[in-house]
């Protein structure tokens, strides 16, 4: 196994979660609550989620299974967080669970089975699961705020029409 998966990892959760981060600061209140519809989330519903997630998944997580009998997965997605500062501590406290829990693994724990609703998985393939699972749940806060902000957005990346120039950068400095 490559000596830098875990740090490299962390650092992909990390870029994650300023991507989430960076949404919330473009939002006001009333938009971490919008919902295209009775079907839809809002982002505050998914940040509820992802909390309810990661605190089941990466609490005691080499030794209990990830799916937790205390975790009420239903009831993450019901209009519970009641204003921004309860989200963003939700948001931080899961984050804080799984930043924790990976920043404790040794290179010798990455080959451990660890359960997940009683299904085997390494350590490995845990953390690569949650990684895909969280990138696609701030994919769609991204997309949401994108929506809500319109042409007031800011990009998070590479705005339009930067490409070229940014590109034109990159390619002029020594590979890395």
């Amino acid at each position: 196994m490559n000596s830098n998966y875990l740090p490299e990892v962390i650092q992909r959760f990390e870029y994650y979660k300023s991507l989430g981060d960076k949404t919330f600061e473009q939002l006001s209140d009333e938009q971490l609550f919008w919902k295209a519809n009775v079907e839809s989330n809002s982002i505050a519903n998914i940040v509820r989620h992802l909390w309810g997630n990661m605190l089941s998944r990466w609490t005691d997580f080499l030794t209990t299974d990830g799916e937790k009998e205390w975790r009420d997965r239903e009831g993450e997605f019901a209009d519970a967080n009641a204003n921004r500062a309860e989200m963003l501590r939700q948001w931080d406290a899961g984050w804080n669970c799984l930043f924790d829990a990976l920043r404790s693994l040794t290179e010798q724990d990455l080959d451990k089975t660890i359960y997940i609703r009683n299904q085997g998985h390494t350590v490995t393939e845990a953390i690569s699961r949650q990684l895909a699972h969280y990138a696609s749940h701030v994919g769609q806060i991204i997309f949401i705020g994108k929506m809500l902000r319109g042409s007031s957005w800011k990009s998070l990346s590479i705005g339009r029409g930067e490409s070229v120039n940014y590109n034109a950068e990159k390619f002029s400095q020594p590979k890395q």
